[in-house]
């Protein structure tokens, strides 16, 4: 839900109008119409500012993305040409095998 649905959706649910919102958050009804239209893009404080005027209090939360994301790496990987990310592909392969065999040798003693 973006932030032009959540004040619309909030207001109506209040019953209360554009021009009264306006008021209870000292802004302009033209401000909250264009805002609910999506014609302009409230900052945080202003979406929270005409929350607060609704007796609402706006809360956001942070999940980490599932998987192994890692975008600075990718980004890093993505520099790289084709042949040295294959070289590196290889390097990788090649220490996993040793670590493979270092494990099994472990087991085995």
């Amino acid at each position: 839900m973006d932030a032009s649905e959540l004040i619309k959706r909030t207001r109506e649910r209040h019953g209360i109008s554009q021009h009264s919102l306006a008021v209870r958050s000292g802004t302009h009804q033209a401000v909250v119409s264009r805002i609910e239209r999506g014609n302009m893009q409230p900052t945080v404080a202003m979406v929270e500012r005409l929350l607060a005027a609704m007796g609402e209090q706006l809360k956001l939360d942070v999940e980490r993305i599932p998987g192994d994301h890692d975008p600075v790496h990718r980004r890093e990987l993505l520099r790289r040409s084709p042949e040295e990310r294959l070289e590196l592909a290889v390097s990788w392969n090649r220490l996993a095998e040793q670590l493979s065999k270092a494990g099994r040798r472990a087991r085995a003693g």
